[in-house]
């Protein structure tokens, strides 16, 4: 039965479409959180989130049939009002869209309710289940997500995602425990769709690929934003627009664009694997351009029409971390604050949150800091955990005292090996933040190269971020705030940046890539460009611990840090998928906690080879 008296336990859940994920909080503070795809270790998982329930459960030391509500979040009738309406209007086209989307939402979506209650029955919810499942809508969660977990009293909140039941953009105004809408942009008309529709174009997956295009993007010119403002969208000057669906075919069709989008552009779309093309890097920093363009408008225009100081940022345009910085370097808010799980896995956080202050009415209060603990909601693992993973795996490892870990870490950063780092708990989000990381020394030119090619196995213009002590940031960055979830890029210090030849200075395109431009060359993107996270002592102490050795040992305050997986596979989430990993990739060093392993210690015949798995870009 659920509780009568104690704090209020909360689960929110996400599903269904992509990156499933659960949170449980208690009075208002969020317990734990992570992403089903850790568990299953199926990328972008969307089934009902069974392991990450299990583990949030267990985290809050709670049965399913203690939990005071369950929330989902988001409305599937009203998803499925926008289906059956988008097709009426567009009718007779779509036809063929509207046969393959019809039986899985009689089959399965159109009854969610059904299907979240049984599921949840079998983890033993209690036959009163149904009295506690409530239903948030999309936007709400994300702005829930986005607000009550912040440090402000009150902002302004910016929701800007592909589409959620209807909307696809909102604004609402937070104010202690109140969450209230103030405007809409509705479906067909959205900047995460029009971002997507390049995303398919440049031959990259929908939903999973647009940071792909925005680290493309600084390869090219914007020469085509003319044509993208002339003929795909009419922005207005507060930052609202409407997209000419005569070129897109997401509304009916099966694809996100169509033959006059091509004709457009002059090029049908980019087949994965294919060559990358100069005319593609300009498109990319043409969408770029234009999504920056429109995020600016609607910043400014909310500055002024609400005179707020503080503006949060949620949905999945708010990991577009370029635009990010572009509105913090704005300067219209004196504060910006962006939900590190911006996309639907955020869901999770924000329907509990919402739930708990909006449905329940509770107080909230804030002591300055944001909710969300450096993002660290996931497992962690004891010493026993990690012997037997590893041990059953057939791995040889040693254990060492804080000291020496943190010296024999430095000792091969410096060497240049690429180390996988392992420490407490994951990351709730996309974004590796010092839990589950590899790191390189980013003094190394070749660092970029090695990482991408013979350790994540993926494009080699894709940048790496730089993790940096907060106290040194701003001698190495044009950066002065706090960053800890890596959502905002700023350019290396003007200092620190190399003088670039005549001869450098007139590459163009994909050549720019192997010119070192910095004292970092590794996290030091072709326009000078770093997506920066800042690591304080009180966040995350061991990995500050390493930074101030790295730096007492280099003179440098900075290391390259990438998720700790590779291309097609979740991050990883336990000691064994660590070392499968390490086995797996040219990674030359393993930390686990205070277990180390080299790579030359291994038994080859443990070797795994991943080229047979790996997703098409």
């Amino acid at each position: 039965m659920k509780s009568a008296e104690g704090p209020v336990h909360i689960l929110g859940i996400s599903a269904f479409y992509h990156d499933s994920a659960a949170c449980l909080i208690a009075d208002g503070q969020i317990i734990a959180a992570a992403q089903e795809e850790r568990f299953t270790r199926e990328k972008h998982d969307a089934r009902f989130p069974q392991s990450a329930i299990e583990y949030c459960l267990n985290a809050g030391g709670k049965k399913l049939d203690q939990i005071d509500y369950v929330v989902f979040y988001d409305k599937p009738f009203l998803k499925f009002e926008r289906l059956l309406e988008t097709y009426i209007a567009f009718a007779p086209r779509g036809f063929q869209s509207f046969l393959t989307a019809m039986p899985v939402w009689l089959k399965e979506k159109l009854f969610q309710k059904i299907l979240l209650r049984d599921e949840l029955t079998k983890l033993g919810a209690g036959p009163n289940i149904e009295s506690r499942l409530l239903f948030a809508e999309h936007h709400q969660s994300h702005a829930a997500s986005a607000f009550f977990a912040s440090p402000f009293e009150e902002a302004v909140v910016l929701t800007m995602d592909g589409v959620g039941e209807w909307t696809t953009t909102s604004v609402a105004i937070g104010c202690e425990n109140r969450l209230e809408t103030a405007k809409e942009i509705h479906f067909p008309h959205s900047i995460g769709l029009l971002y997507s529709a390049f995303t398919y174009y440049l031959g990259f997956k929908v939903n999973s690929g647009e940071y792909k295009v925005m680290g493309l993007a600084p390869y090219g010119e914007a020469k085509y934003t003319d044509v993208i403002l002339d003929k795909l969208i009419d922005l207005k000057a507060d930052g609202t627009f409407r997209l000419d669906m005569q070129y897109f075919n997401y509304c009916t069709g099966l694809k996100m664009t169509n033959k006059k989008f091509y004709k457009l552009f002059g090029d049908l779309p980019r087949k994965p694997g294919q060559p990358l093309t100069q005319k593609h890097m300009d498109i990319a920093a043409s969408i770029q351009w234009v999504t920056e363009e429109i995020v600016l408008r609607l910043t400014r225009a909310l500055s002024s029409e609400t005179g707020s100081k503080n503006l949060c940022l949620a949905g999945g345009v708010a990991l577009n971390c370029v635009a990010n910085g572009r509105i913090l370097r704005d300067g219209k808010f004196e504060k910006i604050w962006i939900q590190p799980a911006a996309g639907d896995a955020g869901g999770a956080v924000g329907a509990a949150l919402a739930a708990y202050y909006t449905h329940l009415d509770k107080p909230r209060r804030t002591n300055g800091k944001d909710a969300m603990s450096g993002a660290y909601l996931g497992p962690s693992y004891n010493n026993s955990e990690i012997e037997q993973q590893l041990s059953s795996a057939g791995a040889c490892f040693e254990k060492l005292n804080d000291s020496d870990l943190i010296t024999a870490t430095v000792d091969a950063l410096a060497a240049g090996k690429a180390v996988g780092w392992f420490q407490g708990r994951m990351e709730f989000g996309p974004r590796a933040l010092g839990a589950r990381s590899i790191l390189g020394d980013p003094r190394n030119p070749a660092m970029q190269k090695t990482l991408n090619l013979k350790v994540k196995y993926r494009e080699s213009f894709r940048p790496f971020a730089p993790a940096v002590l907060r106290e040194d940031m701003a001698d190495w960055f044009e950066l002065d705030c706090d960053s800890p979830y890596m959502l905002f890029v700023a350019n290396v210090a003007q200092n620190k940046r190399r003088k670039m030849t005549k001869e450098e200075l007139a590459l163009f395109g994909i050549d720019k890539l192997n010119v070192p431009r910095s004292e970092i060359p590794a996290v030091t993107h072709v326009d000078y460009s770093a997506r920066v996270q800042s690591v304080d002592r009180e966040t995350n102490p061991r990995f500050h611990e390493l930074l101030s050795a790295f730096k007492a040992r280099t003179g440098c305050p900075v290391l390259v840090n990438t998720s700790f997986n590779i291309r097609g596979e979740p991050i990883v989430c336990s000691p064994e998928d660590a070392f499968r990993c390490f086995m797996g990739s040219e990674i030359e060093l393993l930390v686990i906690e205070n277990y180390i392993l080299y790579k030359e210690k291994q038994d080859t015949r443990l070797k795994i080879n991943y080229s047979t798995t790996l997703e098409p870009d």
